[in-house]
């Protein structure tokens, strides 16, 4: 039977796991530690616990701090609160000098559902990638969110972490290996590449499995680190595939598309098919009902995969 687990809830329990292998790890929050899941490192270590209220410039400065202190701050808020209320913060206080400070938004992308536009964000990974030296991760579930945060932990530098809100199910094995920078190849395939992030990862894989009833053989690749992007991947896959679709619970604009997409234009022009949120703001909604409306289906990328299979035999 699959798992279905919580990425923040397992956020949660990694940040204690770490608290206990390093007295280093500190914890901050924006009043939101029920929903981030932090609260669970607030109850074993509450004197490494902060939370500085709804005030997210000076949670970010104060992690920053810390982390010219010799700390290790990892920081929760909302990913639209985290991302948009102190962006300058985090460019000028942590990424200029490249501190490291973990930055990990929870309620990603649409299936925020009910709360609406004011807290879906749709704009996180494509800001976040703006901005110089920073990492950026998109866990797919559980257990690839365990091994991003334990990475990002030792990792020398800024890193943005971004997490759902709806649990997922697990697709990896506890011993799955993790490197930033690194994607990882789900399916194989030959006629066609699916990348995809997060949710929509999983229905890149139940998009492939339709696209085998028609005959059609896709490969599916987990592309979590959006930044840097795995180039060497993306490479391997138009070179073996000759055509690509990008699924992602956020903007086409700047997010996972354009990271594959950039990396296609300089070295590996192939058709490029992009199933995303178009250049709108999200709506109130069930979560399932919103990943209809917006397109962010295995049915959309099935449709978009054929798409590109059409233009790839036109070139």
């Amino acid at each position: 039977m699959t798992r279905i687990l919580s990425t923040r809830e397992e956020y949660g329990r990694t940040l204690v796991r770490l608290g206990e292998r390093s007295r280093d790890i500190v914890v901050l929050d924006a009043d939101l530690s029920s929903s981030t899941c932090t609260a669970a490192f607030a109850k074993r270590f509450p004197d490494r616990f902060f939370n500085m209220g709804i005030s997210e410039q000076d949670l970010v400065g104060t992690a920053a701090g810390m982390a010219l202190a010799g700390k290790i701050p990892f920081v929760s808020s909302f990913a639209i609160f985290l991302t948009g209320r102190c962006w300058e913060q985090i460019r000028q206080s942590v990424a200029m000098p490249g501190v490291n400070v973990n930055l990990v938004g929870t309620h990603g992308g649409i299936t925020v559902g009910k709360d609406g536009a004011s807290h879906q964000s749709l704009e996180d990974i494509a800001v976040m990638r703006a901005i110089p030296a920073m990492t950026v991760i998109v866990p797919a579930d559980a257990v690839e969110t365990r091994k991003a945060v334990e990475a990002a932990a030792w990792y020398d530098g800024p890193v943005y972490i971004r997490l759902t809100r709806e649990k997922l199910p697990v697709i990896y094995p506890d011993e799955k290996p993790f490197r930033i920078g690194a994607g990882m190849e789900v399916r194989p395939g030959t006629d066609v590449t699916l990348f995809g992030i997060g949710l929509m990862l999983h229905s890149a894989i139940e998009a492939a499995e339709r696209l085998a009833e028609d005959d059609i053989s896709a490969r599916v690749v987990d592309l979590s680190t959006v930044k840097p992007v795995d180039e060497y991947l993306v490479l391997k896959c138009a070179d073996e595939t000759g055509c690509a679709v990008t699924a992602e619970e956020h903007s086409v604009i700047g997010g996972l598309g354009d990271a594959v997409g950039e990396v296609l234009l300089r070295r590996h022009p192939i058709p490029l098919e992009r199933v995303g949120v178009r250049d709108a703001f999200g709506r109130s909604g069930n979560p399932q009902e919103l990943l209809e409306y917006f397109g962010l289906t295995p049915d959309a990328i099935v449709k978009a995969a054929k798409k590109a299979i059409e233009r790839k035999r036109k070139v």
